[in-house]
Formats: structure tokens, C-alpha cells, sequence
């Protein structure tokens, strides 16, 4: 009987908005092999969630005057659009702020408690006198005293990997309100993971073999386990979480170490009635948990000590799949600088869902960090992709349906025919076992290179010229396009954990449904079947849109939303000197502004009497000329010989000039900064870098330049 496969994906922080490695290191791996567990025939369940609990809910409710359960319910929405934007296929997508996980959770520390493996330990823990709490352990940062990263967490450091206290941090400090915090005696709940190490690592030693874990997952577990177990705190000073059911414990939560990792069974037991029939079930069921490295030692040391200590039969981790780490071009991703792709910026770019999944999954980060790069996510695509399998697809399904009105035919193969099926065949095979293996980047290289097999059989058959022969020539090209078409349906069969809609396409133009990986590799079936006419699948990507988006996720890209520029109506106007007239504008507030502008050259007081124009609202007022200048009227100016005024005369006083995809800080600004801004009019269409610049649907254009700088 085959092996129930349970998989679950790291639990994403509930605050934290995934960015592209979040979502390689976790849910897309997991997803990819979910799908091909499904189409295999294993009975497959796909668990993942939003982590709810901790400090960091408590001080992000706190930032946005929201409780802790609205923070909850905001970002979890935000998660789950992400994932399903990137058609993650989880069966359950939960949370460990739901009623289970209290319920379990307590549970498996009764047990632990029964079986004498909980202790309590008074001990001087970091206290913010300032905030008045005790800090969580993340919420406390310093130097690391291993290596002297000089910003170590309080749980981790990330430059060596070390687990910490945030005791044991040199000069630490409150990451909310940077003071120094003292210590406070406080009593908590220590699990003995010194008493479970000989039960642990007998299971290390047995799992991490049979499940054949990553080579990280290996080493950073049996460096743990070298070391050797200490026991380690269970409880913490908080508010939102799961209660302590312990007397003397009222006011304390479990820590996350312990209560995250649980959410698995929670969020299951929400989801399932049968959950135990996945979870306490061992010998019916291999669990699979994917994750990024820095999550290795919660789901090899803890996690599997806390349900090796309760006694129960649970189902333990079989085989774990951890990445090292994607960053983002030569850098980091940070939202704080805006550097880098974020789960919400993939839909805004207008690439395709499956193609961002295609470049992640062929550059994950599985022996070393890898760097996500937008000329090679381009280039990949265009070569790897839609230059091999796109193409591929499109000659053998375009011949197939333009000489032999689409029909698929089992006929009699030639010699060559025969060889090229046997060498698409063990081709296709590799790439089955390496995803029954959990290799799934060379699954995917698999696949691409039995497409470029196609190909090149194409080529050497070819059937554009074996079709205007004799019965014999037709034969033979309708042989090839058959075989091939065949290839076609494996492969998009093949594709579907990695590029689901572009697979479900492609059966499309084969008109066909629920295929599974029987498919993959046969050769027979369809005699007489018809396709469809097929379209390109992609349209190739252009270096230069390429160029333009790492512009705009590099952190240093222009922001519109900088700029407060709004409609205002002069009402009057005086000769100030020669060149300068002194206006008086009104702009939608309470009183008008008086605004110093050099159009005497250009402008008489009469053509400017009523007009509508445009005004820079947010810049820092100056003296000009010995006047007060609270603001700017903005003109197109081409080669300093001509000025024209921008037009707002479509537009009500106090409109708000906006564009696409914008961020808006309307804080006061200085000349310089609208200098170096990248405002210019082209074909008579006033543009902020190449967006254009609109008051609602309605376009802000110039009437007499055509070109020019905004100035």
C-alpha cells in the first residue's frame, strides 16, 4: 500500500509580507511537489498557515491602532491573495489563531507534563522599562557573541546561524524603542530537550537517512545534536496566544518555538474531521515539510522533541526539504527600501503568473543562495521556455492541425520514430524520479531537456518536406507530428506542478482533461483524436521592459507620490520685476497662496487672469526676490526657448495629479528634489519617468509642445 504523503510549508508570519524568496524557500516548493504527489495517484494533503502569535502581532497591532485579532485578519487575507495569485494549491490554508491550536497545543504540553519533561526555571529575562513589557526574544537586538554580527536578534543571529538568548547579547537593545532594557525575574516552563536527546537523535539518525533530507537540514540538526540538548523555555510574558494551562502560569503563552510548529496538526484538525487519521497514524503516512534554512532547527530539534516527549504516535517528519536563501539581484530584499519583488508587486507587472513560477523554481536556491536577477529572469524564459517548449509546442500542434485537420494517429513508426520514443521515454523517466526524490530543480531541467529532444527531432524529420512527397513521405510526417504531439501532452502533464495554467493551456489545445502522470511517456491512446488550433503560448519578453522593472524594484527608482500636484486657478497677478510676477492662487484650501512665478516673458496679466494651471503643493515655501513663494506653477519648457503653462483648465481647483502603481508621501519637499525628478512631456502627454500622469481617467497633456522638460 502506498504511503499517505503529508506536506506542509513553513508558517509564513502573519505581519510580514512574503517577498519572492518567501515564496520560493516555502509554499511554491511545497506546491510543486503537492501536484505531482497528486497526479502520481498518492493520497495527497497540503497544510499550510499564518503564524499569529507573539510580541511582533502585539507591537504591529499597537503601530496601527488595530487588536491583535484585526492585525491577524488583515494580513492573513494579504497572504492568502498572494497564494492564490501564485495558484498555490494548499488543501488547507489556516491559522494558528484558531481555537485548535489552543486545544492541541495544550494538549501535547499535558502530556509533556505528565511524562516529567516540563520544569520550571526563575531567571533574569530582558525588560523594557520604557515599553513596559518583557521583550520577546527577536525584540531584543545587539551583538552576537559568536561571531559579532552587530545585529544579532535575540533569537538568532543571521550572519552564523547560532540560536540565542537575548541574555547573551553584547550592548542589547529594544528593537521598538532602541533603549537599553534591564533585567526582570520572571518564572517560566522549560521542555527537557536534555532528556529527550538520546530518543531524538536515534530518530535523527533513522530519518534523516530513509527520508534522505537536504544536506543543510543534515548538518545544522547533527551540529545541534553534537553540542547537545539543553533545556529550553516554552513560555513567555505575553498577552496574545495560546493560554499556559498551568496553575501559577494564568498570566504566560506558550513561545513559538513550541506553539508554532503545532499549527500543522491545528490547522489540520480545523480544516479536516479525520485529522488523526493523518497525524497520529505513522506507519500510514510520510510527512514533508518544506522550509528555508533558518527554519531548520524548529522542525528537526523541537518540533519532533515536543511530540516525541508526549508519548502519542504522532506522525514525525520523514523527509525535510530546506533552501538555502534567494536574494534579490546583489542585494537583499527590504520593503523598508523599497529594494526587491514582493508577493502583491508580481500581479502589478503583468508577466504571467507561470513564468515568474518557471524562473524561481529553476534557480532555487538548493545547495546555495542564488540571486533572483531580471535580465536573466527574462533571458530564461525566452531560451529555457518559449524557445524550447513553447516552441515545441507550437510547430507540432500548428503542422498537426494545418496538414492533417488536427487528428492524432498510432501509426506504424519508423526505425527512427522508435528510437526517438525510447530516448523521449528514459528522459521523461529521469525527471519522475528525481521528483519522486524531491529534486525539484532538476525536475524541471529534466523536462526541459526531453522538450529540447522534440525539437531537435523535428528538425531531423523534416516533415514541411516529407509532406509535399509521396503516400510514404505524408505517412511519415504525419508519424512525426503524431509521436510528437504525444511528447506535447507529456509535457504539459509534466509542467503542471510547476506551471499549472500554462499546462491546463496546452491541454486545451489538445482537448483534453484529467491527465496524470500515467500519461507522462506513453505514446498511444489518441488514434483519431483531434486538437484544436493552438495559439503561442507567451509572447516573448523584451530586455527592456526588463530594465525598466529592475529600475523600479531597485530602491532608488523615482516616486511619483512625492509630489503633491494639484489644479489651482490664479485669481490675480502683479509686475513683482522684469521677468517675476507675484500671483495670487487658489488651490482648494482655505485661503489662496501666493506663489512668485517667472512668466512676465511669456504671460501677459490678462492671458493669466482666471487660468487654471498646475501647482507643486508640497514645496518647501522660499524667498524669491525679496517675496514668499508657497508653491510652484509648473510649465513645459522646451530647449529655454518656450514656456507653456500645463493646462488644467478640464479639471476642478484641487484635483490631484496621480499615476499608476504610486506611494504616496505628500511630505514638504525642497527644489532640488523636483529638479532631479524625472517629469517630461512627450507627444503632448505630460509623463513622471514613462508613466503617464492623469487627474482621474483624464490624461494631463499640453495643447502647443509637443516635447519638453517640466520645469
Amino acid at each position: 500500500m502506498k504511503k499517505k504523503k503529508l506536506i506542509t510549508s513553513a508558517l509564513p508570519y502573519v505581519n510580514n509580507v512574503p517577498h519572492l524568496g518567501n515564496i520560493i524557500g516555502c509554499v511554491l516548493s511545497a506546491d510543486v511537489y503537492a501536484r505531482f504527489c497528486r497526479s502520481r495517484g498518492y493520497e495527497t494533503l497540503y497544510i499550510c498557515g499564518t503564524d499569529e502569535y507573539g510580541t511582533a502581532t502585539e507591537n504591529k497591532a499597537r503601530e496601527e491602532g488595530m487588536t491583535p485579532r484585526e492585525v491577524c485578519d488583515k494580513y492573513h487575507a494579504i497572504h492568502a491573495e498572494i497564494y492564490r495569485d501564485f495558484e498555490i494549491s494548499f488543501d488547507a490554508f489556516g491559522r494558528t489563531s484558531d481555537p485548535e491550536q489552543t486545544d492541541v497545543a495544550q494538549e501535547i504540553f499535558h502530556d509533556l507534563d505528565a511524562n516529567g519533561l516540563i520544569s520550571e526555571h526563575t531567571s533574569q529575562r530582558t525588560y523594557c522599562e520604557h515599553d513596559q513589557m518583557f521583550l520577546a526574544d527577536r525584540f531584543v537586538e545587539g551583538v552576537c557573541p559568536k561571531c559579532g554580527y552587530e545585529d544579532a536578534r535575540g533569537d538568532q543571529c543571521d550572519n552564523c546561524g547560532s540560536l540565542l538568548d537575548p541574555e547573551s547579547l553584547i550592548n542589547p537593545h529594544c528593537k521598538i524603542c532602541k533603549n537599553p532594557p534591564v533585567r526582570r525575574e520572571t518564572t517560566h516552563l522549560h521542555l527537557g530537550l536534555d532528556k529527550l536527546q538520546p530518543r531524538l537523535q536515534a530518530w535523527f539518525d533513522r530519518s534523516s537517512t530513509e527520508g534522505r533530507w537536504t544536506r543543510n537540514a543534515v548538518t545544522t540538526t547533527g551540529g545541534w545534536l553534537d553540542r547537545g540538548l539543553e533545556a529550553r523555555a516554552i513560555t513567555r510574558d505575553l498577552k496574545w496566544g495560546v493560554p499556559v494551562p498551568k496553575q501559577g502560569f494564568e498570566g504566560k503563552v506558550f513561545y513559538v518555538w513550541y506553539d508554532a510548529p503545532i499549527g500543522y496538526i491545528s490547522i489540520t484538525a480545523h480544516h479536516f474531521d479525520n485529522w488523526r487519521d493523518w497525524w497520529q497514524k505513522p506507519d500510514e503516512v510520510d510527512l514533508y515539510q518544506f522550509m528555508a534554512k533558518d527554519n531548520i532547527p524548529f522542525h528537526t530539534i523541537m518540533f519532533p522533541a515536543s511530540l516525541i516527549g508526549s508519548g502519542r504516535p504522532w506522525t514525525l517528519l520523514h523527509h525535510i526539504n530546506s533552501t538555502e536563501y534567494l536574494n534579490y539581484e546583489d542585494t537583499k530584499f527590504s520593503k523598508s527600501r523599497g529594494i526587491g519583488v514582493f508577493g502583491h508587486d508580481v500581479r502589478e507587472t503583468g508577466i504571467h503568473t507561470d513564468l515568474w513560477r518557471f524562473y524561481l523554481l529553476l534557480v532555487r536556491p538548493e545547495n546555495n543562495d542564488s540571486a533572483f536577477n531580471w535580465a536573466e529572469f527574462f533571458e530564461r524564459v525566452n531560451s529555457d521556455f518559449l524557445n524550447n517548449i513553447g516552441n515545441l509546442v507550437n510547430r507540432t500542434l500548428v503542422f498537426l492541425h494545418k496538414n492533417f485537420e488536427g487528428r492524432i494517429r498510432d501509426l506504424p513508426l519508423p526505425e527512427e520514430h522508435q528510437g526517438f520514443v525510447t530516448q523521449v521515454r528514459a528522459q521523461l523517466d529521469k525527471a519522475t524520479a528525481v521528483l519522486e526524490e524531491v529534486k525539484l530543480r532538476d525536475g524541471l531541467r529534466e523536462v526541459l531537456a526531453a522538450g529540447a529532444i522534440g525539437n531537435k527531432f523535428f528538425q531531423d524529420m523534416k516533415p514541411w518536406e516529407k509532406v509535399k512527397g509521396d503516400e510514404t513521405d505524408v505517412a511519415h510526417a504525419h508519424a512525426t507530428v503524431s509521436v510528437l504531439a504525444y511528447l506535447v501532452r507529456s509535457l504539459a502533464v509534466a509542467l503542471e506542478p510547476y506551471m499549472p495554467a500554462t499546462s491546463a493551456r496546452i491541454l486545451g489545445f489538445l482537448q483534453l482533461e484529467d491527465q496524470t502522470w500515467e500519461q507522462v511517456g506513453r505514446f498511444e491512446g489518441l488514434d483519431g483524436h483531434a486538437i484544436r488550433k493552438p495559439e503561442i503560448l507567451y509572447p516573448k519578453m523584451d530586455p527592456k521592459f526588463a530594465e525598466k522593472l529592475r529600475k523600479k524594484f531597485s530602491g532608488d527608482a523615482p516616486q511619483f507620490g512625492k509630489f503633491r500636484i494639484v489644479v489651482g486657478e490664479i485669481l490675480s497677478t502683479r509686475q513683482h520685476t522684469d521677468t517675476l510676477y507675484v500671483m495670487s492662487v487658489d488651490v482648494g484650501e482655505e485661503t489662496p497662496r501666493s506663489i512668485v512665478a517667472g512668466l512676465a516673458k511669456t504671460y501677459t496679466q490678462e492671458q493669466l487672469q482666471g487660468r487654471k494651471v498646475m501647482v507643486l503643493a508640497n514645496l518647501a515655501a522660499a524667498e524669491i526676490s525679496g517675496q514668499n513663494s508657497q508653491g510652484m506653477v509648473l510649465v513645459c519648457r522646451k530647449r529655454k526657448k518656450k514656456d507653456e503653462l500645463l493646462d488644467g483648465s478640464p479639471f476642478k481647483v484641487g484635483d490631484v495629479v496621480e499615476v499608476d502603481d504610486q506611494k504616496v508621501d505628500h511630505a514638504e519637499i525642497t527644489i532640488d528634489v523636483f529638479k532631479g525628478a524625472p517629469f517630461s512631456v512627450k507627444d503632448y502627454q505630460v509623463l513622471f519617468d514613462d508613466q503617464a500622469c492623469r487627474i482621474g481617467d483624464q490624461p494631463l497633456r499640453t495643447v502647443e509642445l509637443a516635447g519638453g522638460k517640466i520645469r
